[in-house]
């Protein structure tokens, strides 16, 4: 009697965690998402219980929720006070016509922030070249420069970058810095590089620090996004990070990565964002007070360019750009054209570009042939056939450079750049920036550096692709379906 219960008792172990893993894993998560986490619990239950309970939450602590919210309607308050006005300001999102209203106005729906016209833009590319032009800006700096960035580390490429802050500092500016906490760990002299930012007297903060007892974080959710704004005047997102073009690898692979430069009301929104993660970190809740008012005539005349900031992450209710994408994917009439360092689709994500491919929409993904993250890329590796089936024009820019740009164009005038990468931890895990461009004046620029990368890659093949060994396709299925847990 007592042999026959403890043999029978794994398994009735094992069938109450499965059964309580049916009850509770599927809970507001995707159905790929739930079956890749609950093949993992049957077949492995004390290990896929474990991670599961390490990493099963894609969502920051109801903490961190909650202020987003308030600070998203605080936001939405504040940019509807200050009136449309004919030349620049909010814009109703009906005013930019009946294809892009839709885009506009689920982007406001998401993040609080109406499209605002009468902006300037600049696309920016060239490495060491925008850490110089981001260097210039904060030496304009009269009253104050936020810096916000997934990866800042001290070194030859930089140190224009923190010698502008020293000065800044020194003439009596007001310089607020944030920096990923586990994205800037690992790169040298870190802690050379937090003595010199103290002693300078910038103010600055880890974002979503790990092993914080006073509120666990899932070690994984990152802030990710990228940006700088002086003054209110001027502002920049994009994909680059604050640290040497090769991120100081072992191996020859240096980064090529794509910016813009925004004036005008826009950059309230980024500022906006900035002021969200600053309350965060810190608990220091900036507004006008902070901010001595900056005179108008000193502000850059815009080109007439409608914009709109997008923000997104585990912080929302919403996968905010992986609505916006898919969004934008289906609104394609003629041409997308999509580049993107990782590519590892949902299934709403993948429907969307096959669609609209499908539906004869000239559709061009531009990946790297360089290998930074193997896992990721052998996944994104396992979606190329499919794509191609569907008539996508799937090409690889050459190594040893790994193009870092994350930017879209739909049709030649509606685009979206930023720090968002096409893959489920960007629209799952990581917090992301999105700046969306309405009109053929304000893509153009952009669109002419998408089309330059597309003619430096090197186009795949869907026959010979479909050569490659057995071995690479097992590795590919495998890193696809891991991919699903989030």
């Amino acid at each position: 009697m007592r042999d026959s219960f403890w043999s029978v008792l794994p398994l009735a172990l094992h069938g109450a965690v499965v059964i309580a893993a049916f009850l509770t894993v599927p809970i507001d998560r995707k159905p790929s998402s739930a079956t890749a986490w609950l093949l993992l619990i049957v077949s492995a239950p004390f290990f896929g219980v474990l991670l599961f309970l390490a990493i099963g939450s894609p969502k920051l602590p109801k903490r961190r929720r909650k202020l987003q919210r308030q600070m998203t309607r605080m936001i939405a308050a504040a940019l509807a006070e200050t009136g449309s006005a004919a030349e620049s300001g909010p814009a109703p999102p009906e005013s930019l016509g009946e294809r892009m209203a839709p885009h506009a106005q689920l982007a406001e729906r998401l993040g609080g922030m109406p499209p605002m016209t009468g902006n300037g833009i600049e696309i920016l590319h060239g490495y060491e070249d925008i850490i110089v032009r981001m260097a210039e800006a904060i030496g304009r700096a009269r009253h104050y420069a936020h810096v916000e960035f997934y990866v800042i580390a001290m070194d030859a490429t930089t140190e224009p970058l923190f010698a502008a802050m020293e000065a800044a500092v020194a003439r009596g500016v007001t310089v607020r810095l944030l920096l990923d906490q586990m994205g800037s760990r690992k790169f040298p002299r870190r802690k050379a590089m937090e003595a010199r930012l103290t002693g300078a007297g910038v103010q600055w903060r880890y974002m979503l620090p790990v092993l914080n007892p006073r509120e666990l974080l899932r070690i994984d959710l990152r802030n990710h996004r990228k940006i700088l704004v002086v003054d209110s005047l001027e502002a920049l997102t994009g994909s680059l990070n604050l640290i040497a073009p090769g991120y100081h690898r072992k191996d020859d692979i240096s980064y090529e990565e794509l910016c813009v430069r925004l004036t005008g009301p826009a950059v309230f929104e980024l500022e906006a964002v900035f002021v969200t993660d600053w309350y965060s970190e810190t608990g220091e809740l900036l507004d006008a007070s902070f901010h001595p008012a900056v005179e108008t005539g000193s502000r850059e005349s815009g080109q007439g360019v409608t914009a709109q900031v997008l923000p997104s992450g585990s912080g929302f209710d919403d996968e905010n750009n992986l609505r916006l994408f898919t969004g934008l994917m289906h609104a394609a009439r003629r041409s997308l054209v999509v580049a993107t360092p990782y590519f590892v689709p949902d299934d709403a994500l993948m429907l969307a570009i096959t669609s609209a491919a499908e539906r004869g929409v000239a559709v061009t993904l531009i990946n790297s042939e360089a290998v930074d993250q193997t896992f990721v890329v052998y996944a994104q590796r396992s979606f190329y056939e499919q794509l191609m089936q569907a008539g996508i024009d799937v090409r690889l820019y050459p190594a040893p450079a790994l193009l870092h740009a994350k930017a879209m164009v739909v049709d030649g005038d509606l685009a979206a750049i930023g720090s968002s990468n096409l893959d489920i931890r960007s629209f799952t895990l990581n917090m992301e920036v999105t700046l969306l461009l309405y009109g053929e004046v304000a893509v153009a620029p952009l669109k002419h550096a998408l089309d330059a990368y597309a003619a430096c890659a090197r186009p795949l093949d869907l026959a010979h692709w479909r050569k490659r060994p057995l071995g690479a396709r097992a590795v590919e299925n495998l890193a696809r379906l891991t991919s699903a847990l989030q």
